[in-house]
């Protein structure tokens, strides 16, 4: 037993969708090599959380399991060959967990068990359960340490508005893949999601101006003035989606040069036309990082003929995390509700946190479970 941690501690058990989550008390895991386990201080709640537990939508993964994806946290205890973690430490626990002989067989904690032999093999028997408890155990290189001097006594952040991370980090990880650059102007679409929203923080901490495209007037309206209130210059401007591809594409081309764009769709949103418009919109040589779910994209004259680059890419790499803590280190992002209301509910309410995550969406909004 490793000094400092209980032999036993809370949490939320999933075994059948029928049953739902069951609180419970469990054996505490050990650290074993190449490992962490975290006290949990905040354990993100998607906002389609209820959606993966209820069934609907159909991810596969082992059961029993312990729930949750992404957290923040306290180191309690480290594996022998930790070199540079230390106990008492704050780190962001992240869900993408990756096999370390083969990157390709990677799953998303508590959530999906991948799509290979050896991404399910490693969440069923190595890293099967999620941060929804008080402790978690966790891969080392899954462990992001956090100055918690710098940001929670000097930025003001709290340990649970740092949990944000798990929304800002997707999008950062499409605009770097794709080089967005300083002074660039880049179209976010949808931008009224979580993601999206996040993606429009992102794109202005890195110096671009955005064009936030969306179907809800109100939300696009809420997510400009959030976005400049919190960053005082920074250039947003809004289109609302119509689902007409012409139209569209026009009202796109009239906000001038658009160099860049990131597509993070929904599931939902996979017949829509509106990254197809982005993508006839993008000046020649211009790049678009492909992130969602749509599907019928492609103008393929347009693509040829200017030289555009799309790239697909799922969720980021460590080094997109390592450089995404130092600009909020460095203060990039704003602070207090300008960067994020947080709403924060105990591991026994769980039912009621899923409910509100569902509802509680967009730009500067996040959902947690505080062990």
């Amino acid at each position: 037993m490793s000094p400092g941690l209980p032999s036993q501690h809370r949490a939320l058990v999933f075994e059948t969708v029928e049953a739902g989550f069951q609180l419970k008390t469990i054996p505490t895991l050990q650290p074993i090599p190449g490992s962490a386990v975290v006290r949990i201080a905040a354990a993100g709640v998607l906002s389609y959380s209820r959606e993966i537990y209820n069934g609907q939508r159909h991810y596969e993964f082992p059961k029993p399991i312990v729930g949750g994806f992404s957290a923040v946290g306290h180191v309690a205890a480290l594996g022998p060959d930790a070199a540079s973690l230390r106990p008492g430490q704050l780190v962001y626990v992240d869900c993408v967990v990756r096999g370390r002989d083969d990157p390709s067989a990677l799953f998303l904690s508590a959530i999906h068990e991948g799509f290979s032999d050896g991404s399910r093999r490693l969440m069923r028997d190595v890293w099967r359960d999620g941060p929804m408890a008080e402790f978690a155990r966790a891969p080392l290189e899954n462990c992001i340490a956090l100055d918690e001097a710098r940001l929670c006594r000097g930025l003001g952040y709290s340990p649970l508005d740092l949990m944000y991370m798990c929304y800002l980090l997707v999008p950062y990880g499409g605009l770097r893949d794709i080089g967005l650059e300083p002074g660039e102007t880049v179209v976010v679409c949808p931008a009224t999601g979580g993601f999206g929203g996040a993606g429009v923080q992102v794109a202005v901490a890195m110096g671009a101006r955005v064009i936030a495209m969306g179907r809800n007037e109100s939300e696009l309206a809420r997510l400009k003035e959030h976005v400049t209130k919190g960053t005082p210059g920074a250039n947003v401007e809004t289109v609302k989606i119509t689902g007409d591809d012409d139209t569209d594409t026009a009202a796109l081309q009239a906000c001038g040069t658009i160099d860049a764009v990131l597509d993070i769709s929904p599931p939902a949103a996979a017949k829509s036309t509106y990254l197809k418009s982005a993508i006839r919109a993008l000046r020649r040589n211009g790049r678009c990082s492909m992130m969602g779910y749509v599907m019928d994209f492609m103008p393929g004259v347009k693509v040829m003929g200017s030289n555009i680059t799309l790239k697909g890419k799922l969720m980021y790499e460590r080094e997109d995390m390592l450089q995404f803590v130092k600009m909020l280190e460095s203060g990039l992002f704003p602070k207090g509700k300008e960067f994020v209301d947080t709403k924060a509910f105990g591991l026994e309410n769980w039912k009621e946190g899923f409910d509100v995550a569902a509802e509680y969406t967009g730009v500067g909004r996040s959902v947690v479970f505080t062990p």
